[in-house]
């Protein structure tokens, strides 16, 4: 997997680490429902650092993190890449996958569990990208993250 995993700040920080050494995340890679359990653990740690508190900007991140990656896995070929980068009161998830056709909204179906992630996601970020690579996308997600 290429790590595409950034930290930038409009302030100093003593310490932003996405891997933990003491902990053993296996790979962010791959179309397994454990890459989205993965992920998020490691967004966790990520924004323990940046805002030890926690609270609602928090758990949106964590749930943007789990839906793209898990839209990943479930419709475009698996993870390939996952990032996180911090901004002037934000931070960017970003999560490449091995498909080049770019998400779309499924009108949620009560016959079958899914469709509103996307939506989702779109209705939690600021900004959301989809760019095409050669070898799949990349959807990039803005969301507030105050510090």
């Amino acid at each position: 997997m290429r790590a595409i995993t950034q930290v930038s700040t409009f302030e100093p920080l003593e310490a932003a680490m996405v891997y933990s050494p003491e902990q053993d995340y296996g790979s962010l890679a791959g179309d397994s429902p454990e890459t989205a359990v993965r992920t998020r653990d490691v967004a966790r740690g990520f924004l323990s650092v940046l805002a030890p508190d926690g609270g609602a900007e928090v758990e949106a991140v964590l749930l943007v993190v789990s839906e793209l990656v898990t839209n990943a896995a479930r419709h475009a070929g698996g993870v390939t890449g996952f990032g996180l980068k911090v901004g002037a009161g934000t931070v960017t998830v970003s999560v490449e996958d091995a498909s080049p056709v770019p998400p779309w909204p499924r009108l949620p179906d009560p016959a079958e569990p899914g469709g509103f992630g996307w939506l989702l996601v779109q209705d939690l970020a600021m900004d959301v990208r989809v760019s095409g690579r050669a070898s799949g996308k990349t959807v990039s997600a803005v969301l507030p993250l105050s510090r």
